[in-house]
């Protein structure tokens, strides 16, 4: 694994022996220039500017014979791109930055990629959010050899950095010139791409940008903070790191840059536990087994980071939990239910989940990797045992009752996990422990698992109302009736009595069936 430094020098200097390596990289910018975007293009007659304009227009539109002529009579000439418009402009013949009302400039990039060359016969037209790009000529090094020299200005400085980055990693980690495809996110910040080689292999770019502080929301402290949430791409590092180590299937980090949250990582495959039908009941058991593997374990409360340090597993204390049953009344209440709930219903709401939760100190504390259900969960059919699981999901882990990741898969949130799977499910996993522990306390188990079942999807309702409310995501909300079937699972148990009687006496549109 390499650490891969963000370059500090705003300026991006590029060798091309050629016409075939100057058309590379336009090859290059087509992969994260966008509409609305200014790229412009200044050099002596001849130095390439057409030459790398003409490869970079033919690259977004898709067509590798298309006829882009210079623009130097037209002034301007649009192409219709796969995803946006382009408009290559040649202002060599601008005397004047006036003349430029006469030819439709103000209206140029109106949701198009402009290209210009000769910006200089602008003026103060140009941009302030930009890419300048200069193509010099150096005769000492043989005809063909050009310099190509990038500067960001404005948005695009962070945007150069960041494709200067990315370039670093992706020659780290072995796959320079990789082709990049969109893979579909989670409900967390991060987000992924596929690296697809020329030779066929292919890795996982993932993208875990530092969270945001956010408002301070209780105790000095924002909602993350509090939440127990990764503050960073480290958490996921150094429980990668442990993970391998124990032999698990974690992918492996080829390269990484701490600062900006970026990872080039083994790529897993995307074979599920599932099948549109329902749950893989032996996959499913098969996740236990690891879950087993790991509860069978004395396992520390702090990792080792890759370059010195330790990353410290939270504990998920009262007030991660507390805080996270909450997003019930604050989300899922008025915009799901449709109810307000008054101060005091919030009040009794904590103080029935804090007798609870009386006596949570005393419980066995494991690593809980804290989404470990379907989506998160890759079936590795080339791999035996442990080691045919999987994990991609395990950054916000904390330190609480074994019972928590065995909820979070025997009551998948992303699909329908009957009462007898659930069953035959919860027996596995008891056997599991058992082989290793003939102490293992069930009852003690079945205890915790209601309770964390409840909290869980409870946490759950809030969350996936927030998703459709506040980030437009309403696919969510298709989840909610099976989610309420599992809280009112849960309820059922004997050590929830306080909360069930809360959901009876302020919410009982929860433990209504249907």
């Amino acid at each position: 694994m390499k650490a891969a430094k963000a370059p500090e020098n705003p300026e991006w200097h590029i060798d091309v022996a050629d016409e075939a390596q100057l058309a590379a990289v336009a090859d290059w910018l087509a992969g994260w220039l966008a509409a609305g975007d200014m790229l412009t293009l200044s050099g002596d007659l001849g130095a390439g500017k057409t030459t790398l304009a003409r490869a970079l227009v033919r690259q977004l539109a898709g067509d590798a014979t298309l006829e882009v002529p210079s623009p130097t009579f037209t002034l301007m000439q649009t192409y219709e791109g796969k995803a946006f418009p382009i408009v290559h402009a040649d202002l060599f013949r601008i005397h004047d930055p006036s003349e430029l009302a006469e030819i439709g400039w103000d209206d140029a990039d109106d949701g198009a990629l402009v290209v210009v060359e000769w910006p200089e016969r602008a003026g103060d037209n140009l941009s302030g959010h930009r890419l300048d790009i200069t193509i010099a000529t150096d005769s000492t090094k043989g005809p063909d050899f050009r310099r190509v020299r990038l500067v960001g200005h404005g948005r695009f400085a962070a945007r150069l950095a960041r494709a200067r980055l990315f370039e670093r990693l992706f020659a780290d980690a072995g796959f320079a010139g990789a082709t990049r495809v969109h893979m579909q996110g989670d409900a967390s910040t991060r987000s992924f791409e596929r690296l697809n080689a020329a030779d066929g292999r292919s890795a996982i770019l993932m993208m875990m940008p530092p969270r945001a502080t956010g408002p301070i929301v209780r105790y000095g402290k924002p909602y993350g903070e509090i939440a127990r949430l990764a503050p960073d791409i480290r958490a996921f590092e150094a429980m990668d790191r442990a993970l391998l180590q124990l032999g698990l299937s974690a992918p492996k980090i080829y390269a990484i840059d701490v600062a900006t949250g970026t990872a080039i990582l083994e790529d897993l495959g995307s074979e599920p536990v599932i099948t549109p039908e329902g749950p893989v009941i032996e996959r499913y058991q098969a996740a236990l087994d690891v879950l087993a593997h790991l509860h069978g374990r004395d396992l520390p409360a702090k990792v080792p980071l890759a370059n010195n340090g330790d990353y410290v597993i939270p504990p998920f204390d009262y007030q991660a939990m507390l805080i996270e049953v909450e997003l019930l009344a604050d989300w899922y209440a008025p915009h799901c239910a449709r109810i307000v709930l008054p101060a005091s219903a919030c009040a009794a709401f904590a103080d029935a989940w804090r007798k609870v939760l009386s006596g949570h100190e005393a419980w066995p504390r494991t690593w809980a990797l804290r989404d470990f259900h379907s989506p998160n969960l890759i079936w590795l059919k080339q791999r035996e045992g442990l080691a045919r699981i999987g994990l991609v999901d395990f950054q916000d882990a904390v330190l609480t009752h074994p019972a928590y990741d065995v909820v979070s898969l025997a009551q998948d949130a992303r699909l329908d996990v009957d009462d007898a799977s659930e069953m035959k499910l919860l027996g596995h996993y008891a056997k599991a422990r058992r082989q290793t522990d003939s102490d293992f306390d069930l009852g003690g188990f079945l205890r915790a698992y209601a309770i964390l079942g409840a909290q869980r999807n409870t946490k759950l309702l809030g969350t996936f109302a927030r998703l459709d409310k506040r980030d437009r995501k309403p696919a969510y909300l298709a989840h909610l009736p099976r989610i309420r079937h599992y809280l009112r699972k849960n309820l059922a148990h004997s050590a929830l009595e306080p909360v069930r009687n809360w959901y009876e006496t302020h919410l009982p549109s929860v433990l209504a069936e249907g």
